[in-house]
């Protein structure tokens, strides 16, 4: 299927869709995982890096996706000290990719709280166990530090360091919470027969000089594939 023509006015809703798409039914085991590209510029020249990690809410009239990470991991760091960063969202059975472009800003400490709150008792207790990104000297540390979080906070664990327990009251570390990535640009690619793909590209402005973001209207223009 390709993109409509002439292009709507939003470029999100057709996200939203091919999001929807690719869960029911689920093409992937992750069909909400996406890569996060985020840069450090504290070196010359600046290194990018990137990862996957799982889309966790989006809001389509704001226009931003989150997701949530250890704070003071690498990309936690990088997104801290520089919010511009990249996002690629590639189903490939469904010959669909959406590219999109933005600013990450910590999301609000009661976003954080609540999306916390739905984790797995055993995720919660990794939260607190874990310096993400950090040197580990050896398994066994982390492995140690887990079980001691684990009996902080009262959570039985098996030998496999499974919670046997879910309705337990673990707070949210303050290092551990979510990332808004407000969009600027988003990118929408499908498939077509013999490489004449479709593709399409989205720009928006975004003012980030009041207490909130405020976005403009997008626009949207055809590339060549």
């Amino acid at each position: 299927m390709l993109l409509p023509d002439p292009l709507p006015a939003r470029p999100l809703d057709i996200f939203k869709s091919w999001f929807d798409d690719a869960h029911a039914p689920p093409l992937t085991d992750n069909p909400n995982a996406m890569i996060v590209a985020s840069v450090d510029d504290s070196v010359t020249p600046a290194r990018p890096s990137a990862r996957v990690v799982l889309c966790k809410g989006m809001d389509l009239d704001a226009g931003f996706v989150s997701f949530y990470t250890n704070y003071t991991s690498r990309k936690g760091r990088e997104l801290l000290a520089n919010g511009r960063c990249s996002v690629v969202f590639h189903w490939d059975n469904m010959e669909r990719q959406v590219r999109m472009e933005g600013v990450a800003l910590k999301a609000p400490a009661a976003q954080s709280d609540a999306y916390f709150a739905t984790r797995h008792a055993g995720s919660r207790v990794g939260a607190w166990a874990s310096d993400q990104s950090r040197p580990l000297p050896a398994r066994d540390v982390l492995v140690n530090r887990v079980r001691e979080q684990a009996a902080r906070f009262q959570v039985p664990l098996n030998e496999e360091l499974e919670a046997e327990a879910m309705d337990i009251d673990i707070p949210r570390p303050d290092h551990w919470g979510g990332f808004n990535i407000w969009l600027d640009a988003v990118e929408l690619w499908c498939g077509g027969q013999h490489r004449v793909h479709d593709r399409a590209r989205f720009e928006r402005t975004l003012d980030l000089g009041g207490a909130a973001p405020v976005a403009g209207a997008w626009h949207g223009t055809r590339l060549f594939p």
